[in-house]
């Protein structure tokens, strides 16, 4: 158990306070108990429990409230990480049953009803919701009629502005998703009447607002690094620097220098990059103080008291097979390639992909070996798969042998003692999912100062990211091109494989939908690929939320309500 996470382990755990929202439907007019008036008193405790519900949306698969076919699979991150992978070069998921995945896997989705989409919207709207009523219920004259003292009411202006991060960060992923989202905030009165759509360049002025203030306030969020796995200030700049990063996309005006000087002030917090690639993504991530170093922001989750079939254990149990649990021996036993005791054989990586960012070389399927430079791309399994690591047609994409496995997420600390002595018995995994760190802000600090014409000025952060791959450092230039694209495109496909990026960056660089760039069955069945409509930038909103709420409506290129989606 993780000591350290007092709200998002130890209370998490602790919440199993009732939900009077029982239809997603009601979201986001109706709260729960557990952020309303009668869950509170004078007390901090109070307080911190109703801000520990907040950070356990963040890893939980609870579905109490609403009807769904597989609720491992609603998780956040999980659902977060389909639509931003699944969709392009860099992932294809074997589980052809599943209507969403085929879906997904060849942009062939439409405004029907899609469990993964699905699990983006109510999560990130309910969690919203939840946001809202724990701001109310912290308002200074809820804290005054409760009779609550200057010291907690002190303390609880800084719950109050990690909530308000919180809620950005739900706010940035319905909008990155689905561009106009429903908006509330907590000056919104409940029940009233269901809440107007917000179009994307709204909401982008609406989170950059929230985190240019918290940020800028310094009696608000706990300094940068101090307050691990909790909301801080570099959290809330790091998310800042993402979103202006991806300003031409969500209000159609770039904001390169804003990026750019974003980036400058985290750099002055004290973060620093973790010497070995490999420990930010091991089981013991979130103790080890090398990988905390880079960490901006990341959810915990633990295999005893933060539990989820979405999260890290996605990605250990979903990126093997159930034969790959027991593939290495040590000492006579034998354990499994990432320290997972399950294997679902999920998600993996086409070859197309690895060959073509990580120049891999001469690789041997029987043995396993393969020859690559880059130490980012040494955490593939090739032993014994299919296809020469490739997924030849459509219907090898649904045989999980065919491709690439990606370890970069790994159970097993990297503390020797502590991997000499683990046991991969874990159905959940102990790591922590990083979300921001500053291998990431060095990217965006790169791109903005070459879409300013000063590339030159992040050279130096070229070069240390390079220490740790193993590679010569890349050149930047010093202005925008297509070469300058590509380098970039190529660049944050190594750096941040599977960390929830790539779709982003591909509308960014303008070759998600476009023939300019062609990935296998891109836009189809065929290996080819093709390309596809540009409304599919965006996702289809559920239905059943355009039949609730007759305020919404669908992004452009889809049905605006239920009778045009049937």
């Amino acid at each position: 158990m993780k000591t350290k996470y007092i709200v998002a382990a130890v209370l998490g755990a602790m919440l199993t306070l009732s939900s009077c929202v029982k239809d997603l439907e009601a979201l986001p007019l109706n709260e729960t108990d557990v952020t309303s008036e009668t869950a509170y008193n004078d007390t901090v405790e109070s307080y911190l429990t109703g801000l520990a519900k907040l950070y356990n949306t963040m890893s939980s698969h609870e579905v109490s409230y609403v009807t769904v076919s597989d609720a491992g699979a609603s998780q956040i991150a999980r659902a977060f990480f389909v639509c931003q992978e699944a969709t392009t070069d860099a992932c294809k998921v074997a589980w052809g049953n599943d209507a969403w995945t085929r879906a997904m896997n060849n942009n062939t989705w439409t405004d029907a009803d899609n469990d993964a989409v699905f699990g983006v919207f109510f999560r990130s709207i309910q969690s919203i919701s939840f946001c809202n009523e724990f701001l109310r219920q912290t308002a200074d004259d809820k804290l005054d009629a409760r009779g609550v003292p200057s010291d907690v009411k002190a303390k609880i202006q800084e719950f109050r502005a990690e909530a308000r991060v919180i809620r950005a960060w739900y706010y940035w992923m319905a909008m990155d998703v689905f561009g106009a989202v429903p908006f509330a905030t907590e000056k919104d009165k409940v029940g009233i009447e269901a809440p107007k759509q917000a179009d994307s360049k709204t909401i982008y002025e609406y989170i950059v607002a929230e985190l240019e203030a918290v940020a800028a306030d310094d009696s608000a969020l706990p300094a940068a690094r101090a307050n691990y796995p909790r909301m801080d200030k570099g959290s809330a700049l790091g998310l800042l620097a993402r979103v202006y990063l991806n300003a031409e996309t969500y209000k159609g005006e770039p904001e390169w220098l804003k990026a750019k000087q974003t980036c400058e002030r985290i750099f002055g917090l004290g973060y620093d990059l973790c010497d070995n690639y490999a420990h930010l993504f091991r089981g013991d991530n979130g103790e080890n103080p090398e990988a905390l170093k880079e960490f901006l922001f990341a959810i915990p989750f633990d295999n005893k008291n933060q539990q989820s079939y979405g999260g890290t254990t996605f990605l250990t149990a979903g990126a093997i097979a159930s034969t790959d649990t027991t593939l290495i021996e040590e000492n006579g036993v034998k354990k499994s390639i990432n320290g997972n005791s399950a294997g679902w054989g999920g998600p993996r990586i086409d070859g197309f992909y690895v060959e073509r960012y990580f120049n891999v070389k001469n690789a041997n399927f029987e043995t396993g070996e393969y020859e690559c430079d880059d130490n980012r791309g040494k955490m593939f399994w090739i032993k014994e798969r299919s296809g020469n690591g490739y997924m030849p047609t459509i219907d090898e994409v649904y045989l999980f042998q065919y491709g690439w496995t990606c370890l970069k997420f790994n159970d097993v600390p990297a503390d020797p003692v502590k991997a000499k002595s683990y046991q991969d018995i874990n159905t959940f995994s102990n790591i922590d999912l990083p979300i921001i760190r500053l291998g990431e802000i060095y990217l965006i600090y790169a791109e903005a100062c070459v879409r300013l014409g000063e590339g030159s000025t992040a050279q130096s952060k070229m070069d240390e990211l390079a220490v740790r791959t193993g590679v010569e450092a890349l050149t930047l230039p010093q202005s925008w091109s297509n070469e300058a694209r590509d380098m970039f495109v190529a660049e944050r496909a190594r750096e941040l494989m599977w960390e929830s990026c790539r779709r982003t960056d591909l509308i960014r660089y303008g070759l998600f939908c476009s023939d300019e760039y062609l990935w296998p069955f891109k836009g189809g069945d065929s290996r080819v690929g093709s390309s596809f409509p540009e409304y599919k930038k965006l996702f289809a909103i559920p239905s059943k939320q355009l039949e609730a709420n007759p305020n919404l409506h669908n992004p452009e290129g889809y049905g605006k309500n239920n009778e045009e989606t049937k």
